[in-house]
């Protein structure tokens, strides 16, 4: 006998401890999934109950009185449709990261994870326990196995729900964006697929949570391997996968497929989808960020605009004697360009009565480093001034090449609640700006094409104090994301003095990154959650 089920997929954004607004999500989803598709079954991600990743949270005994009641509502108030939720759940002095299938008040599954990730950015070993037993329901007639996550990257969780009768599997997902995590993710569950014949739902949610940004991305992948299904990347939605049960076994319906995005459009949306929901999920009004007419700030500028749009977003251009009128010209021409908010204040006369104040302990001088770190000390202060006074958070525009070899400014340039552009290179950051102006102009041409400069001194360029970022990129790259050794990135062609030259720059400024803010991650290796080099140290690279 055949049989059909309608699976409806909740690619949501859930926020991290809201236990009662992520209650009210599923319950509303639920009640859509019912009466406006018909569904039997509706999925929701890992962990949806309280969010992903919930961290020290899920020690909090606060926190498991709400998760509990929270399953408690969602258990008595949905009905006509059967409901599979994440959750953590807690036994004696265990957790686990479970999931439960719910079905008008009783219970039709309960599966626990297997394989807890405990690398790149993920700890769960600190808080969860292992689950060992496969889980199978049967939902219209249709027997449905279950993994979470990590389960999928390794055979034996999805070959334990073959074992145990499963004719398909759903595989709930908290999986975190980067570069290449689409094909990553399909791969693998192709390894699975190819091992097991059985076709599998893969729930993955969006949205940004600190420095990971969710991306969606749920698919369906048949029994023989072939994408039936593909839900568009970073946005929520409600989807519709049809199951038929037939003498061969199950088989998805043909569904729409999105595309899988290329790297600068992927990436420029995991960065508005992370910079929207840091500003929204801690209720600022607004943003503010130091214009420069650089690259770099001009980036952060649009990403801010098409996350929260430009009526929220002010900019504050601060000269000072070695700005550039292109600069200036530029920063003025991008913000009416985006119809932002925009003022000038220049730092002269705080620059002056700095330098004054100082005369007294360190006398007179030669000029150094120390000016130019006062100039973005000036700049810092207005903007946090700003931002105390009217509750706008201040965005950084510092990228990953400045913030690995510490050209940047504590306390000046690096001061800010958040930011955007933390984990792009600036060979990445260019070739953003250029695609992001595919899409309508928003940042001026000649912004791109200058020559990059921190103005901080007369006729000053960036590549005074760095090799060129075609140079520097490539190597940080290698260290930072491939761990790779001195020899080993000079066997790739870099010049073995530059490369140690580099590498202790990183070292070095260690300090610096632990005091940066957090920014979204888009790379294999962020600086922050997978980035934990010491700041004390006594390495050396060989030389």
């Amino acid at each position: 006998m055949d049989h059909t089920v309608k699976v409806a997929l909740a690619q949501v954004d859930l926020a991290v401890g809201d236990i009662s607004g992520n209650t009210e999500k599923i319950i509303e989803f639920a009640r859509r999934a019912r009466d406006d598709l018909g569904a039997h079954l509706i999925v929701f991600p890992e962990l949806s109950v309280c969010g992903y990743p919930p961290e020290d949270l899920l020690f909090h005994v606060g926190l498991r009185y709400k998760v509990e009641n929270a399953i408690d509502e969602i258990r008595s108030t949905v009905s006509g449709i059967a409901v599979l939720i994440g959750h953590p759940e807690y036994v004696d002095e265990k957790i686990y990261n479970s999931c439960t299938v719910y079905q008008d008040g009783k219970i039709l599954a309960h599966y626990r994870k297997h394989l807890l990730p405990n690398y790149s950015v993920f700890d769960e070993e600190r808080y969860f326990t292992r689950g060992t037993k496969p889980s199978v329901f049967v939902i219209n007639g249709i027997r449905v196995g279950l993994n979470i996550c990590e389960d999928v990257w390794s055979p034996e969780p999805m070959a334990s729900a073959r074992s145990a009768g499963a004719e398909c599997v759903i595989a709930i997902n908290g999986s975190p964006y980067e570069n290449t995590s689409q094909v990553n993710r399909e791969a693998q569950v192709g390894k699975r697929v190819a091992e097991v014949q059985l076709p599998v739902i893969y729930v993955n949610m969006v949205g940004g949570q600190d420095e990971l940004v969710f991306d969606g991305g749920s698919f369906v992948m048949t029994g023989d391997g072939d994408i039936s299904f593909r839900a568009p990347p970073f946005d929520e939605g409600l989807h519709e996968v049809v199951l038929d049960a037939i003498a061969s076994g199950v088989v998805p319906r043909p569904g729409d497929c999105a595309a899988i995005l290329d790297t600068e459009a992927s990436v420029y949306k995991a960065l508005v989808s992370g910079t929207r929901d840091y500003i929204t999920k801690h209720n600022f009004p607004g943003v503010i960020l130091g214009l420069s007419g650089g690259i770099d700030s001009a980036l952060v500028a649009t990403i801010a605009c098409d996350a929260i749009g430009a009526d929220r977003v002010r900019a504050v251009m601060m000269p000072f004697r070695y700005t550039s009128n292109m600069s200036q010209e530029d920063a003025a021409g991008q913000a009416a360009m985006l119809g932002i908010g925009y003022d000038v204040i220049p730092i002269e006369p705080m620059y002056e009565a700095t330098i004054a104040q100082l005369v007294p302990v360190l006398g007179e001088r030669e000029p150094d480093v120390t000016e130019e770190n006062i100039q973005a000390r000036c700049r810092g202060l207005l903007l946090m001034a700003i931002s105390n006074k009217t509750g706008r958070m201040l965005l950084t525009t510092g990228n990953k090449s400045e913030m690995a070899v510490g050209y940047a400014t504590l306390y000046g340039d690096m001061a800010g609640g958040f930011a955007p552009i933390k984990d792009c290179s600036k060979t990445l950051v260019y070739r953003l700006a250029r695609y992001r102006n595919t899409l309508g102009d928003a940042i001026p041409e000649r912004v791109i094409t200058r020559e990059p400069s921190a103005e901080l001194r007369p006729d000053q360029k960036d590549s005074d104090s760095l090799p060129d970022y075609d140079v520097l990129d490539p190597i940080l790259e290698a260290f930072i994301e491939d761990d790779l050794s001195v020899a080993q990135i000079t066997d790739l062609g870099f010049d073995r003095d530059t490369v140690i030259r580099i590498l202790e720059m990183v070292k070095r400024n260690e300090y610096k990154r632990r005091q940066a803010p957090p920014g979204v991650r888009i790379s294999r290796r962020a600086f922050g959650r997978d980035w934990r080099y010491p700041i004390t140290s006594g390495y050396k690279f060989p030389r």
